[in-house]
């Protein structure tokens, strides 16, 4: 059911009521129709308060989400984890090759180099192709972890990342890309990137980069949303689980 239809719908049944008709006929149809056409301002209201109901009732399911899936989201010991001791937690689905969260990187390495209050959870969520996911499976690999900050940083900044691309970081940073390669098809890893997809789709992330810092969902790039996100949660408590 469209808004539009859900709105007229429920002006019909609100002018039944408070006239105590019968069941609407087609010339009760018409009444309804010129009293909205002499009276535009009842349509304009009614939608503004249908739009803020709709607002705040998915603002609402999005914030029980989170809250049921907090310990998923914030404290899988398998992440990847900047400061960990920090009092803000901070969480961003991303793929190594999606443009925007390249756009973003810069940001997120500045945000955790420069505010050891922020702890900043990496969730790999590979969605565009085979590259994104060997990617991902590289990252968890034991070794990769380790030099964690510096392979997302080397890989982040290849705008045309492929398997060429990736040994050559994993080299750099004196990592054995065959190795790590055989070390990445353990099905823990397998396991681990399918229950984050899962949590993905609970929580209806569709694209990347999507940030979650309490109960707000930052979906994109939005590095003002997100700067502003983290002002209101040093300004109070963030809810997390330990």
């Amino acid at each position: 059911m469209t808004p539009t239809f859900r709105l007229l719908a429920g002006l019909a049944a609100a002018l039944t009521l408070s006239a105590c008709q019968k069941a609407p006929d087609a010339a009760f149809g018409r009444k309804v129709h010129a009293y909205l056409m002499a009276h535009p301002e009842v349509i304009r209201d009614a939608a503004t308060k249908l739009n803020e109901s709709d607002r705040l009732a998915a603002q609402k399911a999005s914030t029980e989400s989170l809250d049921r899936y907090r310990r998923e989201l914030e404290r899988d010991p398998r992440d990847l984890v900047a400061n960990p001791g920090g009092r803000i937690t901070v969480v961003e689905f991303f793929d190594y090759r999606c443009g925007y969260c390249k756009l973003a990187a810069p940001e997120v390495l500045k945000l955790v180099e420069e505010n050891p209050d922020i702890r900043f959870v990496f969730k790999e969520f590979p969605i565009f192709g085979a590259v994104s996911d060997t990617a991902a499976k590289l990252a968890l690999t034991p070794a990769a972890k380790a030099k964690g900050l510096d392979l997302y940083r080397g890989w982040m900044t290849e705008k045309a990342l492929d398997d060429t691309a990736l040994d050559r970081h994993l080299t750099a940073l004196g990592i054995d890309p065959a190795a790590a390669r055989v070390a990445a098809q353990t099905p823990q890893i397998a396991r681990q990137l399918l229950d984050t997809r899962t949590l993905a789709v609970a929580l209806k992330i569709e694209g990347t980069p999507a940030f979650i810092i309490g109960e707000t969902m930052i979906p994109g790039a939005d590095m003002a949303a997100l700067r502003a996100a983290i002002a209101t949660a040093r300004a109070g408590p963030t809810k997390t689980r330990s």
